[in-house]
């Protein structure tokens, strides 16, 4: 396993090789967001801004008018609030061509604790007119999405993560912006997931299976344009939904999804995720423990939901 920060540095360097159209701006935390091999291996590529992240954005959208792609890289926490002015008045609002990718997610960052776990940036981006939101699952789904985000014209909000991840997909995974991928099929409840818990899903669902539950499992990796599509699908199939996120409850995930069958395709929901509280510092096995984000705590929630099936 490796971790989304190091595969997202990987991907960079790949990238770099085949493609001059972009450059990627630094906070001082290249080692902390997997930049550092990039800025080893391209140095007149990599633009070191300081701990100045409000600065680095309005360069950003400067640069962009150039018709080069900048790559803005920084902690989560940083990105969606101390920087959010500039993100949505110099890059939101004039649709300027900016990708900003963004590390250190949720319970996922550890004991960095509260200051460092962005629970709130998906709430936050989802909110801005022009923005897409995007968080892939594993290492191989952030390699083929990140081209895919790079050929997009607009802003984009791309989420990493810290600790290592299972590998879900391989390399021919088919990633397109603004669609979700059944990663299993099932009859009795739908759980939506995003990011590391993608694959607590899959445990969570073989789990049920034990029990005679069938799980359909639906990898949600853009959240905003969100795949109305897939999620009416599944409400249709299964008549119930678990949603899942390492992000607070309020606003992320959930809240996309609730706000998609409230509207088309009305059935029993239940969303698993941090319960609008800051966590503790520690290690993200014992805090996901904690706060009820492990693959015992969604089985549960599935159990929950299918009892409320008309």
């Amino acid at each position: 396993m490796i971790t989304m920060r190091d595969a997202f540095g990987e991907a960079l360097i790949d990238l770099a090789k085949i493609r001059d159209d972009f450059v990627v701006l630094d906070a001082d935390v290249a080692g902390g967001t997997g930049t550092n091999v990039f800025r080893d291996a391209f140095p007149d590529r990599f633009i070191q801004c300081g701990i100045a992240e409000q600065n680095m954005m309005s360069m950003a959208a400067g640069l962009s008018t150039t018709g080069i792609i900048p790559i803005v890289t920084c902690y989560g926490v940083f990105a969606s609030m101390r920087a959010i002015e500039q993100a949505r008045n110099s890059i939101a609002y004039p649709n300027f061509n900016v990708k900003i990718v963004a590390s250190h997610l949720g319970l996922d960052v550890g004991p960095d604790g509260p200051s460092h776990q962005a629970i709130e940036d998906i709430s936050i981006y989802r909110a801005i007119p022009n923005f897409k939101v995007v968080s892939p699952a594993d290492p191989f789904e952030l390699k083929n999405a990140l081209p895919v985000v790079l050929d997009h014209e607009g802003p984009v909000y791309f989420r990493t993560g810290r600790s290592p991840i299972p590998d879900i997909f391989d390399k021919n995974i088919n990633f397109k912006l603004g669609k979700g991928l059944i990663v299993r099929e099932g009859s009795d409840v739908t759980i939506v997931a995003v990011g590391v818990m993608v694959h607590r899903a899959l445990e969570a669902a073989n789990l049920l299976e034990k029990e005679n539950i069938s799980c359909r499992i639906v990898n949600m990796s853009t959240l905003k344009p969100i795949d109305i599509d897939i999620i009416v699908d599944s409400a249709k199939t299964t008549g119930a939904i678990v949603t899942t996120e390492d992000h607070n409850i309020n606003g992320g995930l959930g809240g996309a999804v609730a706000e998609t069958i409230v509207e088309h395709m009305p059935v029993p929901m239940v969303r698993v995720g941090i319960k609008d509280i800051f966590a503790e510092s520690g290690e993200p096995e014992d805090l996901s423990k904690k706060y009820r984000l492990m693959p015992e705590d969604i089985a549960l929630a599935a159990k929950d939901v299918i009892k409320r099936k008309i």
